[in-house]
């Protein structure tokens, strides 16, 4: 198990504490029938919000978890920009996500399990590190990533099969 630190508002971040939230988060979706992926956004010490993909449950694409974190922040912060927060994603966040993390602002994007089909902090394109756009986020892969990943591949390897019956 990875651990990572990192200077925040309020001193050292265990980033792994905040993880283990957003790895619940996606044990929720998991259970739903939803890709199990969790996200919880901080700011300082306080948890603004938590939230897991509903995009199933919805019928709604736009219901990935970082998006729905997003914007549940903005509305209890009452503003659009969420400077010095502290993204925890359980997978590497794809070009909707990140185009959201660059769009509010958020400073830092921890995530767990790497995504090399659509990940877009490094994977396939780093549109989060983007530097011809006004806002880059600090990224920190790979906290947790066993456990997350281990979440990610069981899902599908379940879908697969139920699929084959």
């Amino acid at each position: 198990m990875k651990k990572a630190f990192v200077e925040g508002c309020s001193g050292v971040k265990d980033h792994s504490y905040y993880m283990e939230m957003a790895l619940e988060e996606a044990r929720r979706a998991y259970a739903k029938g939803e890709v199990p992926i969790g996200a919880v956004l901080v700011i300082g010490d306080k948890v603004v919000a938590k939230a897991h993909n509903t995009r199933e449950e919805n019928q709604q694409a736009l219901n990935h978890a970082e998006i729905l974190v997003i914007k549940e922040s903005c509305e209890k912060q009452g503003f659009w920009r969420l400077d010095n927060s502290y993204l925890y994603t359980t997978v590497e966040p794809c070009v909707m996500c990140s185009g959201a993390i660059v769009q509010a602002r958020i400073e830092n994007v921890i995530y767990g399990a790497s995504d090399p089909k659509y990940g877009c902090c490094g994977s396939c394109i780093d549109l989060v590190g983007e530097n011809k756009f006004n806002h880059q986020a600090k990224i920190i892969s790979g906290v947790l990533e066993e456990e997350c990943s281990i979440l990610m591949k069981n899902f599908f390897k379940e879908l697969r099969e139920r699929k084959k019956k």
